[in-house]
């Protein structure tokens, strides 16, 4: 066979990882989007610097912050401990945290981007029929929003699946909990097993065409509805 068992358990993991991640980027990303598209703080700034931070920083850098924060000397390590959720470095958990932390900017970003081009005017026609804020922002914002909320989709499940830095930092390469399609295409390689990498690289390549072109149509017929 192919992919052995070592492989289709990364590939599960991997999916499993990128699934989960999306899904708590675009509860995340989706208040710190609306909030960075309608603020007039100070704070706007900085705020939009830290979210894009992972586009310029090599993710090796992250990871090694991420891991000394969620370390046992860490402040989060120090709170983890005291809470009794233990260590997060090493484990899945971890690997969410820095994945949802890496992938940040390619949900956010998007997201503001539709939020500003929807404008004020549809906002305070709600505003005229007593619509309150948070009837606007699900009955007129997010509707408005979904070729936005489709594109954060794709890049925050998509730069999740391509990983490597970060996961290998954090998670290391622990079979079945955090050793991840990437770092088990690296591992075939440092072991020259070509073969095997060449079946699970292209796998993935294949498997992350055919989602981005799915996702991708999806986006235009969305898009031509709204």
């Amino acid at each position: 066979m192919p992919l052995d068992s070592a492989d289709l358990q990364a590939i599960t993991l991997t999916l499993k990882l990128a699934s989960l991640t999306t899904v708590l980027l675009l509860v995340v990303g989706t208040p710190i989007a609306w909030w960075l598209t309608h603020t007039r703080s100070k704070l706007k700034g900085v705020v939009g610097a830290v979210v894009a931070l992972p586009l310029v920083l090599p993710p090796t850098v992250i990871g090694f912050y991420l891991l000394v924060l969620m370390g046992p000397n860490g402040y989060v390590g120090k709170i983890t401990q005291a809470l009794g959720i233990g260590l997060l470095p090493f484990t899945f958990t971890g690997l969410v945290v820095g994945s949802v932390i890496y992938s940040m900017p390619f949900v956010v970003q998007p997201l503001q981007n539709a939020f500003e081009a929807i404008g004020r005017r549809p906002l305070e026609a709600a505003a005229t029929l007593r619509a309150g804020p948070w009837d606007t922002f699900l009955t007129v914002a997010l509707p408005l929003a979904r070729p936005g909320i489709v594109t954060a989709t794709i890049l925050g499940f998509a730069h999740t699946v391509g990983e490597f830095g970060v996961v290998l930092m954090i998670g290391g390469n622990i079979p079945g909990r955090t050793r991840v399609v990437s770092v088990q295409i690296f591992d075939h390689v440092e072991a020259l097993e070509y073969a095997q990498a060449h079946w699970l690289a292209g796998g993935m390549v294949i498997f992350s065409f055919v989602v981005l072109l799915l996702l991708y149509s999806g986006r235009r017929s969305v898009t031509a509805h709204v």
